[in-house]
C-alpha cells in the first residue's frame, strides 16, 4: 500500500530507482566486494576469499537480509550474514576490518554520485530551455516591476536569461560539491583503522578507487555530516530557484496581467466548480514542494552534531530526508522544464501592460535626457516626479504634461519628448547581454 506521494505521484523513475531499497542493498553489496578486493591486494584477507566474495556476493538477496534482521535486529549485520551465506568458505572474510558505517556511508556516497549525475543532466536540460526562450524573446520588450509596480522596460529575454545564469551557477555548485559528497570511508570503529593494520590508509584508498569514490581524509565512526548538510543546502538552493521561477510564472499569469500562461490541455479541467479556470498548477506544485525540500536543511545540519565518535540520531532522519529531498528536487526540475518548454507568451497583453501608464513608466528616460541637456540631475528628478504624479492623478499621458512644462521644453523640444517615452528605445544593452550570455553558457554547459 502506497503512503508517501513519492510512491505514486511525485518523482521520476530514474531517481526513485537510485533511492530504492533494492539499489541501497546493491550499493552495500558493492562496497563489501570492494572492501574484500582492496583487502586482498594488501594482504588483509586471502586473495581466493576476495575472488569468491566478488563472484558470489551479488547472489545475496534483500529478502534474506530482512529475514535475518528480524532475528538479530541489526540491518548491516543482517546484510553481512546474507552475503556470507552465498560466499561459502569465504563467508568468514566478509566485512573483515570494517564497521557498519564504513559500508553504509560508502553506499550513500555511491547513491549520491548517481543522484548528482541525474541532477546535473536535468539542470542542463533546464538551462537549455531557458537559454532558448531567452534568445528567442531577446527583443520582446515588456514592463519590468519593482515592489510589484511597473518600472522602466526590460525584455523577456533578459528575464529568462537571469534565470538561466542562476541555473548555470547551480551546475557549477554541483561539480564543486561532487568530490565532497561522493565519498566513502574505511576507518573502523572510531576512525583509527586499528583493525586494518599499518596499511589501513592504502586499503581505504584502493577500496574507494574500485568504487569510483573519493576517500575521506579523516573520520571517526561516520563520515562527518557537514558534507551531507552541504548537499541538502544545494538541493534547497536549486529548489529556491525553481520556486522563484514558478512564482514569476504564476504572477505573470494572473488574470489582470496575463502575459504568460502554462500550456493547457484541450480536456484539462481547471476547477471543479468554475469551468473557466486555467490555473498554473505545475508552477504551484513546484513552489509547494520547494518548501518540503528546504525543510531538510535544518535536520541535515543537526545530523552533524553527534555525540563523541558517533551516535545513531542521524540514521533514522537520513533514511527520510535523503530520498525525499533528492527525489522531489529531481521531480521539480523536470516539471518546471516542461512548463517553460510549453509556456505560452501573450505578446498583445505584454504590450498592453507596457503602455498601461501612458508613458509615466518612462519618466527616468526624460530625467536622464534633461540632465544630459544641462539641468541639475536632482532638479530634473523633481521636475519629472511632479509631472508624473500629475499625469497619474489626472489620467493624462506623460508627454502632454511634460509639453506644458517650460523647464522641460526649454531643454527638450516637444517633438522629442514623445520619442523619449518610447519603451522600445529604452532597453539599454538588454539584447546584447542576452546574446553574450547565450553564447557563453551554450559553449560552456551545452557544448554548442
Amino acid at each position: 500500500m502506497a503512503i508517501h506521494p513519492i510512491d505514486y505521484r511525485y518523482g521520476t523513475p530514474e531517481m526513485r530507482a537510485v533511492w530504492s531499497e533494492e539499489n541501497r542493498f546493491s550499493c552495500v553489496v558493492r562496497a563489501e566486494v570492494a572492501l574484500a578486493g582492496a583487502g586482498a591486494e594488501f594482504g588483509l584477507i586471502p586473495p581466493v576469499a576476495a575472488d569468491l566474495i566478488g563472484n558470489n556476493a551479488n547472489q545475496a538477496s534483500l529478502s534474506r537480509a530482512k529475514e535475518i534482521e528480524e532475528e538479530i535486529n541489526h540491518d548491516m549485520m543482517a546484510i553481512v550474514k546474507a552475503i556470507a551465506e552465498v560466499c561459502g568458505e569465504a563467508g568468514g572474510w566478509v566485512h573483515y576490518g570494517a564497521t557498519s558505517n564504513d559500508i553504509l556511508d560508502t553506499a550513500t556516497g555511491l547513491q549520491l554520485k548517481e543522484s548528482l549525475a541525474i541532477l546535473d543532466a536535468k539542470l542542463r536540460s533546464l538551462l537549455a530551455v531557458l537559454l532558448k526562450r531567452s534568445y528567442e524573446t531577446r527583443h520582446l520588450v515588456c514592463a519590468a516591476r519593482t515592489h510589484g509596480q511597473i518600472g522602466v522596460p526590460t525584455t523577456y529575454g533578459l528575464r529568462f536569461g537571469i534565470w538561466a545564469a542562476e541555473t548555470a551557477r547551480h551546475i557549477d555548485r554541483l561539480s564543486e560539491l561532487l568530490p565532497r559528497v561522493a565519498v566513502g570511508q574505511l576507518t573502523g570503529a572510531v576512525g583509527t583503522q586499528a583493525a586494518l593494520g599499518e596499511k589501513g590508509m592504502e586499503i581505504q584508498d584502493r577500496m574507494m578507487e574500485l568504487l569510483g569514490l573519493m576517500p575521506v581524509e579523516v573520520s571517526n565512526q561516520v563520515i562527518a555530516r557537514d558534507r551531507y548538510a552541504e548537499y541538502f543546502m544545494f538541493l534547497a538552493n536549486v529548489a529556491t530557484t525553481l520556486d522563484k521561477i514558478g512564482i514569476g510564472i504564476r504572477t505573470l499569469q494572473r488574470s489582470e496581467i496575463a502575459e504568460v500562461e502554462e500550456a493547457f490541455g484541450k480536456k484539462q479541467v481547471g476547477s471543479s466548480t468554475m469551468p473557466h479556470k486555467r490555473n498554473p498548477i505545475r508552477s504551484e506544485q513546484v513552489c509547494g514542494l520547494a518548501r518540503v525540500i528546504r525543510s531538510a536543511v535544518e535536520p541535515a545540519l543537526q545530523n552533524n552534531t553527534l555525540w563523541d565518535e558517533r551516535d545513531l540520531t542521524n540514521s533514522s532522519c537520513e533514511r527520510v530526508i535523503f530520498p525525499e529531498a533528492t527525489i522531489l528536487t529531481d521531480h521539480c526540475i523536470r516539471l518546471l522544464t516542461g512548463v517553460l518548454e510549453g509556456l505560452v507568451i501573450r505578446e498583445e497583453n505584454i504590450r498592453k501592460n507596457l503602455d498601461l501608464l501612458h508613458g509615466v513608466n518612462m519618466a527616468e528616460s526624460v530625467m536622464i535626457a534633461l540632465a544630459g541637456k544641462g539641468m541639475d540631475r536632482q532638479e530634473a528628478h523633481e521636475v519629472v516626479r511632479v509631472a508624473s504624479m500629475k499625469a497619474l492623478a489626472e489620467g493624462k499621458p506623460l508627454d502632454e504634461v511634460l509639453a506644458d512644462d517650460r523647464k522641460v521644453t526649454a531643454c527638450i523640444p516637444k517633438q522629442e519628448i514623445r520619442e523619449l517615452l518610447n519603451p522600445d528605445q529604452y532597453i539599454g544593452t538588454a539584447v546584447k547581454q542576452v546574446e553574450r550570455l547565450h553564447g557563453k553558457l551554450s559553449r560552456i554547459y551545452l557544448k554548442g
